[in-house]
């Protein structure tokens, strides 16, 4: 079914010509999606956070957000699952509400440093990544893994499969609350096209070396970063 999804998106032709040893990708991800290790990791790990720690940390988010801007809580946007898929994806809001994404052009607006756009608790939480904790209930629904290629808004998946090399096989595994290019560097908006590329290929090389310890690995720089914050987040 990988295969045949694929074949049909214009950016896997270059895949499939290239130098990239696709078969074997392939199947790595297959065994990633089929493991069922990997699943009972994402279900305990992010059950003992809701009781250990989101229990008392969610309404302390929730209270800063609401005494700094108006508007909802939570954010959702739909975004491209394994597959291509397309599911609903949670955040806390960051920016003030009715906030445009999307320019007169139709482009997709990033973030970008001192972002009006961006409310003052909403800096905070990008900064050290709060604001993604409510994805781990897209992990206990099953739309998204722990780890694995961060879920990108539909609106840049289109711009991006049609410029960046392998782009589409972003789409082989499920997407992650944080994943390899994020610990490497690849955290935040990605301005240019070299980032993006950049962040693509540590998602491949992500399936190419998956295992369960790679994983812990990618946990424990992710926290490393939360506590002293990242320098790229906007």
């Amino acid at each position: 079914m990988l295969q045949t999804f694929l074949k049909r998106r214009e950016t896997a032709v270059v895949a499939l010509e290239s130098d990239l040893n696709f078969h074997p990708l392939l199947l790595k991800a297959e065994r990633i999606n089929s493991s069922g290790a990997k699943r009972l990791f994402d279900v305990l790990f992010t059950s003992l956070l809701f009781l250990l720690v989101f229990s008392w940390l969610f309404p302390i988010i929730i209270l800063c957000i609401k005494l700094t801007s108006k508007g909802p809580v939570f954010f959702r946007q739909q975004r491209n699952g394994v597959n291509n898929s397309t599911f609903t994806c949670y955040k806390f809001r960051t920016m003030y509400a009715h906030c445009p994404n999307v320019d007169d052009k139709g482009n997709y607006l990033q973030a970008k440093a001192n972002d009006p756009r961006v409310t003052p608790s909403g800096k905070f939480l990008r900064k050290t990544s709060l604001d993604e904790l409510p994805q781990f209930w897209n992990v206990l629904l099953g739309d998204m893994s722990i780890i694995g290629p961060r879920p990108h808004p539909i609106e840049l998946n289109e711009v991006s499969e049609g410029v960046i090399e392998n782009y589409a096989l972003r789409y082989l595994v499920k997407p992650g609350v944080t994943g390899w290019a994020q610990v490497c560097g690849f955290r935040g908006p990605t301005q240019s096209a070299n980032a993006m590329q950049g962040r693509v290929n540590h998602d491949i090389w992500y399936i190419q070396n998956w295992s369960l310890w790679l994983d812990a690995k990618i946990i424990f720089l992710t926290l490393k970063t939360a506590f002293w914050g990242d320098k790229n987040a906007v």
